[in-house]
């Protein structure tokens, strides 16, 4: 009988083309060697194209799915992809302090705050960005917006590397641990730079730019990574190094599929190892 792995729990929609949301986590805890555990917020409709559009899971079957995996198979690190509406939100930040997960428990927290999808699709309703600063924030181990998302939590534009600690500073007194501000959307700069910063320290995580078409789940994936990392009890430096370097490989070997833009590939860890 084979060792039980650790687990972690995603809290996200479902991408009916498989590239990003509850997918994309799936297969990247797989290939990052956890088990992977679910709470479905919402249904999406979507292809390469796009998102033509979603449906919500009722929030007591939201909160259900949380409370059935924890209580019986137990959370090692977990993440929240997208979560639709206030009313989710605050119903799974409650719930996340029911099973103690979260910065000020011992289970890790990542908080990716979706709020729209890479064509500019929108995921997240208007009054549910009051609720990720208030109510997801706080609890979180880390976050990781890309640049839209860092706009339109605190206002700031990031442009360069000076912005990007501003923005980084900002996202910091909402009251996560730490903030990993990717600069994959900075195409001025020839590399991949992100910030990680828990306010003292100001870590630059630099990478190669891939030039590249087919990048849908990229940033699921990358917080997949450094959740599993986290599930597997590294600490959160070396988390997020894991999962740069996981999302790197990704992109790199991203693949074609449908008429539009095609997912980033974890397969590179099946055919390479580890």
């Amino acid at each position: 009988m084979s060792a039980t792995p650790k687990t972690a729990l995603t809290i996200a929609g479902s991408d009916s083309g498989g590239g990003a949301g509850i997918q994309a986590d799936l297969r990247t805890f797989f290939a990052c060697g956890v088990h992977g555990m679910t709470a479905i917020t919402a249904v999406t409709v979507q292809n390469s194209l796009g998102v033509q559009g979603f449906s919500e899971v009722p929030v007591d079957v939201v909160t259900a799915q949380i409370r059935a995996v924890a209580g019986d198979m137990g959370v090692d690190a977990a993440k929240t992809g997208m979560l639709a509406t206030a009313e989710i939100i605050h119903a799974v930040a409650e719930t996340l302090d029911e099973v103690h997960i979260g910065r000020h428990h011992e289970t890790p927290f990542v908080v990716d705050p979706v709020a729209a999808s890479m064509h500019g699709d929108p995921l997240l309703r208007e009054e549910a960005l009051e609720a990720i600063r208030t109510e997801l924030l706080p609890r979180a181990t880390l976050v990781t917006p890309n640049l839209d998302e860092v706009r339109l939590l605190t206002g700031v534009a990031v442009t360069d590397t000076g912005s990007q600690r501003e923005a980084a500073d900002a996202l910091l007194e909402f009251g996560s641990q730490w903030v990993l501000v990717k600069g994959g959307h900075m195409y001025d700069n020839p590399e991949c730079v992100d910030l990680l910063s828990d306010g003292v320290q100001y870590v630059e995580l630099k990478g190669p730019r891939h030039d590249v078409e087919h990048t849908h789940g990229g940033g699921d994936t990358l917080a997949s990574a450094i959740t599993a990392s986290l599930a597997k009890d590294l600490g959160v430096p070396d988390a997020v190094s894991a999962g740069k370097r996981f999302i790197e490989r990704s992109v790199a070997e991203a693949y074609p599929l449908g008429q539009g833009i095609g997912p980033v590939s974890p397969f590179w860890r099946l055919d390479h190892g580890a």
